[in-house]
């Protein structure tokens, strides 16, 4: 398990925005975002999660259970997110994320790109599997 604050080379300091590496397992990462996700701290967002693909995980589980807020630059962080790990056989999802956020989701399309699992647990096996994603040959993209 690979765990700990991530440092991110050139990532903006923003107080509004956390993430942590809270676990790794084979080829997944499970990060923890705090905060709000806007205009002003999606590029830190995207920052976090580029030090997590660097680290070496293809795969992304993020604890959404402490984001307060989270607008259209924040959905288009997670697309381009959902996009580069799927250019390398992997995927994103989502636990934790709160019933206005997860209607957003649906709203969008955006929980088909980026399934939102029930607990981290159920997360971490869909990961594994490939799960959730539609046809099981890699993430639908609803955007393209």
């Amino acid at each position: 398990m690979r765990s700990g604050a991530l440092r991110c080379h050139g990532a903006a300091d923003d107080r509004a925005l956390r993430a942590e590496l809270v676990d790794g397992r084979d080829e997944t990462a499970v990060v923890r975002v705090a905060g709000e996700i806007d205009l002003g701290s999606a590029r830190t967002l995207r920052d976090h999660m580029s030090g997590v693909l660097q680290a070496g995980f293809t795969s992304i589980v993020i604890d959404f259970r402490a984001v307060t807020f989270c607008d259209a630059s924040g959905l288009n962080a997670l697309v381009a997110l959902a996009n580069r790990t799927a250019e390398h056989g992997g995927g994103v999802w989502l636990y934790g994320v709160r019933p206005a956020q997860r209607r957003l989701f649906e709203i969008t399309g955006l929980h088909r790109r980026v399934p939102i699992a029930e607990g981290v647990e159920d997360a971490l096996t869909l990961a594994a599997s490939g799960g959730g994603h539609g046809s099981g040959r890699g993430p639908e993209n609803p955007y393209s």
